[in-house]
Parts: structure tokens; sequence; C-alpha cells
């Protein structure tokens, strides 16, 4: 072979080479493996062509090229500090943090240059707004509510800018000092007032109690008197009836039992004692015997 031919074959060689390091090349550049956590804007021409998802995308190489490589993670803000002003006029001092995720990256880099400033400056504003509709009192109780109001007006304020807002915090509401010092002097005060009222209405329903324990007994002992009444006057009518039946008898027979009763009371007394008792009264005692002996 001689050495024209060798230089020849040679410079083949090296152009079939230079064409397969080409094709490589080629196909090196029109594939793109995009991460799970990003997405890729690609421009044509310097214009946006395509966004490429999670896994394998196809490109025109040397026509169209990756202009950005976006994270679709989603991101914490700083947490931010703004002053606020109540409707009560108490001047606050509002701590935020702002989680949110881009979804249309061709969006986010096309339409806003800082993503983050722009986030924070659009809760500062919205924050002071809707502090500005609430009292004090409702700042601090009414959190959830308050937070539920910032993220909705965040997320309609950012949604031509291709993102979600996930979460909104409010970290904390702090007062100055001299609203403190008032508040606390209220709180104080609040406390006494329903220390004076507790101590008012413990002593109130005592009263009520002793008046309810006196007005039971009263009613406990009009109804003994009531039924020792009614027990007397029963046993005045059976002895009415007794007498209207049988006559002086039935009399006779109860004054000999009053006195049988009353002589058994004598005998039962404490100690021994003499008692010093009329012959009529012996008479009496005698004829009481002898009248229950024969009625019994």
């Amino acid at each position: 072979m001689t050495e024209d031919a060798i230089i020849g074959l040679i410079s083949q060689n090296v152009i079939y080479l230079l064409g397969a390091v080409f094709i490589v090349i080629i196909i090196l550049r029109g594939i793109k493996i995009v991460p799970q956590s990003e997405k890729y804007v690609v421009e044509r021409f310097g214009r946006l062509h395509a966004v490429l998802g999670p896994g394998i995308n196809f490109i025109v190489p040397f026509l169209d090229y990756v202009a950005h490589r976006v994270s679709i993670l989603e991101r914490q803000l700083p947490t931010a500090s703004q002053d606020a002003i109540t409707s009560d006029n108490v001047l606050v001092q509002v701590d935020t943090s702002v989680f949110y995720r881009i979804l249309e990256p061709e969006k986010t880099v096309y339409r806003i240059r800082d993503v983050d400033g722009a986030i924070a400056t659009t809760v500062a504003g919205i924050v002071r707004a809707e502090i500005g509709k609430m009292d004090l009192d409702e700042v601090q109780s009414n959190r959830d509510q308050l937070i539920t109001a910032i993220k909705a007006a965040v997320e309609d304020a950012v949604d031509d800018w291709g993102i979600q807002v996930t979460r909104a915090e409010i970290l904390d509401v702090n007062l100055d000092q001299a609203t403190r010092d008032a508040m606390l002097q209220q709180l104080n005060a609040e406390r006494a007032r329903r220390a004076q009222v507790t101590e008012a209405e413990g002593t109130r329903r005592s009263v009520e109690l002793a008046a309810d324990a006196e007005l039971y007994a009263a009613e406990q002992t009009a109804k003994a008197r009531r039924i020792e009444a009614e027990a007397e006057a029963y046993a005045t009518e059976v002895v009415a009836k007794a007498i209207q039946q049988h006559g002086i008898e039935a009399a006779q027979y109860q004054i000999a039992l009053k006195q049988v009763e009353a002589l058994n009371a004598l005998g039962n007394g404490d100690g021994k004692q003499t008692i010093l008792v009329p012959s009529q009264a012996l008479e009496a005692f005698g004829d009481a015997f002898n009248m229950l002996k024969g009625r019994s």
C-alpha cells in the first residue's frame, strides 16, 4: 500500500471518529435528566420553549438550552418582624414565617426577580392590613383566624408568580412596655373584681342556706305541732264519744286512769322519796284502782 493510500485511510478513519464523537455530543446535549426535586426551564433563541419535569427529557441540541434550574421543594422565608396597629390603636410587633413552593417555574423566573423579597413585602403589608381590622384582644385570642386570613390573602397576591403558599405562621405578638404595664394593671383589677364577686356570691349563698335551714326547721316544728294537735283532738273526740255513749262512767274511768299515771310517775322518780298524800287522795286512788281493776 502506498503512502498516499495510508494517509487517505487514516484521514478517513479520523473523519469517522470525529463524526462519531459529534454524534455522541449531540446525543448527550439532547438528553436531559431532571432530578425529582427540580424543574428545568428551556429557552430557544432567547424565548421560553418548554418546562422539563423530573425524569428523562429530550431537547434539540444547539437550538434549545436549559436557562433555569428551579427547585420545587418547599421553602421557608426567614422569620420577619413588622409593626402593626390594631383597630383600638395598640402598637404590636408581629413575628411571621411563610412556607411556599414553586409550582410553575416559567412564571416565577419571568415575572419576578427576587421571590423571597417579594413574598416578604407582600406578607408584611397583608399582616398590617389584617391586624388593623381587629382589636388587641381579638389578635391574641383569634390567632388561627388571623393566620387563615393572612394565608388566603398571600395566596391571592402571589398567584401570578406560579407560587403556592403552603403555610403561614404567626410566631409571636409582642407589645411595648407601656401597653404591657397597662394590661397587667387591668388584669390585676379584673382578678380583684372577680374575687369580690366570688366572695359576695359565697356570702349570699351562705345566707340563703341559713334561711332555708331556718325555714325547714320552722316547717318541721309546725308539722310536729299540727300532728300533736291532731292527736290531742282525736283523743278528745274519742273521750267525748265515750262519755256520750257510756255517760259519767267513762269520764270517771279517764280520771282514774290519769290518777294512776300520776302516781306511777311519782313512784318512778330518782332516788327514794317519801310522799305525803291526804286521806281523801288515798281514797280516790283506791277508787281508781278498783275501777281500773273492774274495767280490766
